[in-house]
């Protein structure tokens, strides 16, 4: 139920639940973004203020809370409103004492539970890095000082109806104009969101007839179509170029015999795909997009980091091939930390440099064969697993690009490898594109804003699970860490080549692959991102983490909560595929074993020299 009221109100009901939500605008002074932060409940109600109104909004919050506590056996009110100005600078970021939200609940016993919950979330709360404080007042009026009671008690306790108040200081605006300041009020709305649903959650268990599994559950589920006109649009965007594509070399294999045969002396040219865009163009169109309409802030947020993340790709795409492209790369991707380089020696100059083994070699047409039957098996578990393979001679190596493995002609790779390439390219990166794309988001198949490094891990990681992530593979993965930090600190390609193949000990060509794709475009950081992401979601199943919401869609570990809590709402869709790996008996051993680890690289090695040894 969405209903406009006198003044600017509205009464948004998502669903049936125990409770309501409610603002009232002050009838005697400006309240300017306080009404924003109930916005983002399942129920709510902004009313006005005024005394001609009160008897109206009266009924109908008691209509309200009479149907929904004849369903539920009780029903909670919450209402929220600023506390007085004052003990804080005209400058919200030099308090001059900490924020205070002041709850205020009935005196008796059986809403302690419900105040208590409440106190400790917004305990948990940050404002411009200052945390708060929470002061519990119990009876009373559990309304704004200056506005009548909604429900009269003995109305109210016919109704079964239970009240509380929230204060809340008002650090959202300056003191002395009420100008607004948006990112603390998206902030503040958000964790104020969480605390409530807490106290939402707390009462619906202890004093109604419903149980809901988890806070969260009691979440808004219905989207407005605000969420899905700017989803869409960004993912318009997003559609019209391929990033990654478009910073391939055309020209990687008559590159490297030219490198070869100037004795690798001379650093390789490399030539790319005419822009199929006009990044500054594409980029008006991006800004267009009224992002500022979501009404909940961690959707806002969400797409406010793709529209950023897609400027900057816009901007590289623009930059390509010039100096400026390395800082932009290092804005998107990150830099090598200290820790990262070290791990990444440490495994160079600990795993054997094995020289290449007599395994059966495949070429690009058997791999595609390969490829192909994989996929076809996906196909029959979902008719959503529309993906395809191609052989081309203007890629480098293996490319996934919107649903689409691209081959390399010139490929050759080992029979032994050939398990662990369809686990990362078909079963992680195909099988979430595709997962992606059958969620209600686009942002899911495109890409949350740095998904890169999670969706590379788990790749990585899904090497390891069906038995075929090899030392040469992790020496491989840290040669890239190793020539990200030389390339970002000024070598030159045939300095980073030189230092592969006579320092690391890998072949020549094995050195120019790796070297290629760290200084492509004009120095592309990304490569770091896969040992990275590997110790990132190694921590992370050793911790106990499921690995079951990273198969929804492309996404960073920053957003796991966040699809969890859509996953609760029931906004997102259960996954239609499944990758092998997640069900092979072999592969979920070596996942329970990961479990109990130290979430190290070299639990990896470990195995792998057991797995061995075994043989």
């Amino acid at each position: 139920m969405r209903r406009s009221l006198p003044c600017g109100g509205r009464l948004h009901i998502d669903r049936q639940v125990p409770f309501l939500c409610v603002y009232r605008q002050p009838p005697d002074h400006d309240d300017a973004g306080t009404e924003q932060l109930v916005k983002s409940e399942a129920s709510y109600l902004v009313a006005p203020g005024a005394a001609e109104y009160h008897e109206g909004v009266s009924k109908l919050v008691d209509q309200i809370a009479q149907t929904l506590s004849h369903e539920f056996g009780a029903f909670l009110i919450v209402e929220v409103w600023s506390a007085p100005e004052g003990g804080q600078a005209n400058d919200p970021s030099v308090p001059t004492v900490l924020p205070t939200f002041t709850i205020r609940a009935p005196k008796t016993a059986k809403m302690t539970r419900t105040a208590e919950a409440l106190a400790k979330r917004l305990r948990k709360i940050k404002v411009l890095k200052h945390g708060v404080e929470v002061e519990l007042v119990r009876g009373g009026n559990a309304g704004p000082p200056m506005l009548p009671r909604l429900i009269a008690p003995a109305r109210a306790s016919e109704l079964n109806c239970w009240f509380l108040g929230i204060a809340v200081p008002p650090v959202f605006r300056k003191a002395n104009t009420g100008d607004q300041f948006p990112l603390v009020i998206r902030s503040l709305r958000r964790s104020l969101s969480l605390a409530m649903r807490q106290a939402y959650f707390e009462f619906a268990r202890a004093r109604t007839t419903h149980s809901p599994p988890h806070y969260h559950t009691l979440g808004r589920k219905a989207v407005v179509r605000a969420v899905w006109d700017v989803d869409r649009q960004l993912a318009d965007v997003s559609n019209q170029f391929d990033y990654l594509l478009q910073l391939t070399p055309v020209n990687a294999n008559s590159a490297w015999k030219e490198f070869e045969e100037g004795g690798f002396k001379q650093p390789p040219e490399f030539h790319y795909r005419p822009l199929p865009i006009d990044p500054t163009v594409l980029k008006s169109q991006l800004f267009k997009i009224p992002i500022e309409r979501v009404e909940d802030p961690a959707l806002q947020r969400l797409f406010q980091e793709k529209q950023e993340e897609l400027e900057l790709k816009l901007t590289m795409l623009r930059d390509r091939d010039t100096p400026r492209f390395l800082y932009e790369s290092l804005t998107l991707f990150g830099s090598v930390r200290d820790g990262v380089l070290t791990l990444a020696e440490e495994l160079l100059r600990k795993l054997p440099s094995n020289p290449p083994s007599g395994d059966l070699l495949f070429d690009a047409a058997e791999f595609s064969t390969q490829v192909q039957a994989e996929i076809d098996h996906y196909r029959e578990i979902s008719p959503v697993f529309k993906a395809k393979v191609q052989v081309s001679d203007d890629v480098s190596g293996l490319i996934v690009s919107r649903g689409k493995l691209m081959i390399n002609s010139d490929l050759k790779l080992s029979r032994s490898r050939v398990d662990a390439l369809l686990a990362h390219e078909v079963g992680t990166h195909l099988v979430t594109y595709f997962n992606g794309r059958h969620q209600p988001f686009q942002q899911l198949y495109s890409g949350l804003a740095g998904y890169e490094e999670l969706q590379e891990g788990l790749a990585v990681l899904s090497e390891y699970l069906v038995g075929g992530l090899s030392t040469s593979r992790l020496r491989q993965l840290a040669a890239r860490v190793v020539a990200v930090r030389m390339m970002s600190n000024g070598a030159s390609f045939v300095d980073t080549f030189q230092t592969l193949h006579n320092d690391c000990k890998f072949t020549p060509r094995s050195s120019y692959n790796i070297a290629m794709r760290v200084f492509r475009g004009g120095g592309l950081t990304k490569d770091a991102v896969y040992l990275r992401g590997l110790v990132a979601i190694l921590q992370y199943v050793s911790k106990g983490g499921d690995l079951a919401p990273l198969l929804v869609g492309k996404m960073a570990v920053k957003h796991i909560p966040i699809i969890k809590e859509l996953q609760y709402r029931d906004v997102l869709k259960p996954v239609p595929i499944t990758p092998r790996y997640m069900t092979n008996p072999d592969s979920v051993d070596r996942l329970e074993r990961l479990r109990g680890g130290t979430g190290s690289v070299f639990d990896l090695v470990a195995e792998n020299a057991t797995r061995q040894n075994d043989a």
